[in-house]
């Protein structure tokens, strides 16, 4: 089923995430052949209280031939933080990367911004035609670099995480996502299923990883946490941002 929500928030979100969520949906629905993705019906818009500010989660998903789960969050925290989550999950029998993104907003502008194809195969590296594309982008220099955290092993040579220092450069990172996902999605749509088993149990095992992972990312957890108990995040954690079979 196709999740109705209460309310559109991305009309309420930093200008960047909204664009960002814009088009990457756009995107999607051009290049790809969507099909709806059950969401368990409580996790579909979530909203809850955080000290006294209000938290609210919207959900949408979908799933294709190539991938397992197509899944875009926005979030807001009262008035000073608007979040966008973005993962697209392949199909078991498809030795595809991990396409992620996330922004995280204040009133001061844009903190985090993260883009990566993050490698699921058995030797835990791209495949030589996204190194190919990915290497062939224009170089792009952002003066705020940031250093990825502990747990971020799972991320290629070529993700880009970053302090965006001003409008030119949050849309230099905007362009930047846009040609990582058009690069995914071509080389996606040519790519053919896997029929070995033993390549399909591999990539599980990558992308059971990557989910594991991405769990221990403690900012998100303590702000689910506060807000919606211990209980209801390790459930939302594991079955909804990275779920894995």
């Amino acid at each position: 089923m196709v999740t109705q929500f209460k309310s559109s928030l991305r009309e309420r979100q930093h200008y960047l995430i909204q664009q960002l969520a814009n088009w990457i949906e756009s995107k999607w629905k051009h290049d790809l052949n969507l099909s709806p993705y059950n969401i368990p019906e409580d996790l579909g818009y979530v909203e809850g209280n955080l000290a006294e500010e209000k938290l609210i989660i919207e959900n949408r998903c979908y799933q294709t031939t190539q991938f397992r789960k197509l899944h875009l969050e926005l979030a807001q925290v009262g008035d000073r933080l608007d979040i966008l989550h973005c993962v697209m999950f392949p199909r078991l029998n498809y030795d595809l990367p991990i396409f992620g993104v996330d922004l995280v907003g204040t009133q001061a502008g844009i903190g985090a911004a993260i883009v990566d194809l993050s490698p699921v195969n058995s030797q835990g590296v791209l495949s030589s035609a996204y190194i190919r594309a990915l290497a062939n982008l224009p170089a792009i220099d952002f003066s705020q670099p940031r250093a990825l955290p502990a747990w971020g092993n799972i991320f290629s040579g070529f993700c880009l995480f970053v302090h965006p220092h001003n409008a030119e450069e949050e849309k230099f990172f905007l362009e930047r996502v846009q040609q990582y996902l058009a690069v995914h999605c071509k080389i996606a749509l040519a790519t053919s299923a896997l029929t070995s088993k033993l390549e399909q149990a591999q990539v599980l095992s990558r992308q059971r990883h990557y989910c594991a992972q991405q769990q221990q990312n403690d900012k998100t957890r303590r702000v689910l946490e506060k807000s919606l108990g211990e209980t209801w995040t390790e459930r939302y954690m594991s079955q909804m941002l990275f779920d894995c079979p």
